[in-house]
């Protein structure tokens, strides 16, 4: 399993540097039960089903000729959707003005809108609630602060969808 994990990696490398798909990069290579190969690709702008179409193809063609996978399998290569947490610094640019919530490694949730990329961490606009004493009721609002949080510290960090 492992060695054909590494076969098909080889082959998107090779295929990454096609300028068709030279802002493609992997995510993951898993094999699940029932010889079902799952491969999660992204893009800086974005990936579109027409190039995991032709991503499909081209693996298909090298497991049905070489027989890596002998002769049943299920091959899907798909975007990695919102529901999957961010696993690269790569990920990042594209989402900005799109909320996260992240996991720190101190254990602590931070959501907020991202609103800057670094080398070295990400800017969130985030709202933190603020007492205002106001004609003798205390009111509960929320102000805006940007919040610099280091790559370091980030253990997961999920798109969260708002409508």
């Amino acid at each position: 399993m492992e060695n054909l994990i590494n076969r098909l990696e080889q082959l998107l490398v090779a295929k990454f540097a096609e300028a068709a798909f030279a802002d493609c990069f992997l995510l993951e290579v898993r094999v699940q039960p029932g010889n079902r190969i799952e491969v999660f690709v992204d893009a800086d702008r974005g990936i579109t089903l027409d190039q995991c179409k032709h991503i499909s193809r081209y693996l298909e063609r090298y497991l049905d000729q070489e027989g890596w996978a002998g002769d049943t399998y299920v091959l899907e290569v798909s975007s990695p959707g919102v529901d999957r947490p961010l696993m690269l610094r790569r990920q990042y640019p594209k989402h900005i003005g799109r909320f996260l919530a992240l996991t720190l490694a101190s254990g602590e949730r931070c959501e907020g809108k991202l609103m800057e990329v670094s080398d070295s961490g990400v800017v969130l606009e985030v709202q933190e609630a603020s007492r205002e004493h106001a004609a003798k009721k205390k009111k509960m609002h929320y102000v805006k602060k940007m919040r610099t949080v280091a790559f370091d510290e980030i253990t997961e960090a999920k798109v969260q969808v708002r409508f």
